[in-house]
């Protein structure tokens, strides 16, 4: 799969790592001597040239999002997100935003704890029992995100409805 890295300028030099000719300072690339000299900044940490056949679907995938347009997206995920911190807000106190809750300060994901030892936990895992995609980090935070590409407003409902049934299912 063909993915992007943020390399920082203090990692430039690091080694050991995985590297590759395409890595290696282009002005002596072709010379395919032995030692490894990598070219400057994030170029130096490319493996090798892309494959044709992993890179033609990325095509598709940005024409869509060109369609869709960044500034569109990313007003449906600031509504979203405030949609789902308003309906988060109906559980009460079973549920602690721990979000900023200024959307400027804030991506297009909530983070939220659940009162009580090892319940976040349990509730995390009952989500995951009944279709819920989520992600869990320690210590008793559950995060959710509302892709504006693919979910709609239908979604979040769902989301916080099954969170309330399993608020009320875990003990």
């Amino acid at each position: 799969a063909i993915g992007g890295a943020f390399i920082h300028e203090r990692h430039v030099n690091t080694r050991p790592r995985l590297s590759g000719w395409w890595g290696h300072e282009s002005a002596t690339r072709f010379e395919m001597k032995p030692e490894f000299r990598a070219e400057r900044g994030a170029a130096g940490w490319s493996v090798s040239n892309p494959s044709v056949f992993a890179a033609a679907p990325l095509i598709a995938s940005l024409e869509i999002f060109q369609d869709a347009g960044m500034e569109r997206l990313r007003a449906k995920s600031v509504a979203l997100t405030g949609y789902c911190e308003f309906m988060l807000d109906t559980l009460g106190s079973a549920v602690s935003l721990i979000s900023p809750r200024v959307p400027a300060a804030r991506g297009s994901q909530l983070s939220f704890r659940i009162p009580g030892e090892g319940r976040g936990a349990q509730v995390f895992a009952w989500l995951g029992t009944h279709g819920v995609i989520c992600d869990w980090r320690e210590p008793n935070v559950i995060r959710a995100a509302p892709v504006p590409l693919y979910n709609g407003f239908e979604d979040v409902y769902r989301f916080v409805e099954r969170l309330g049934q399993a608020l009320k299912d875990v003990p």
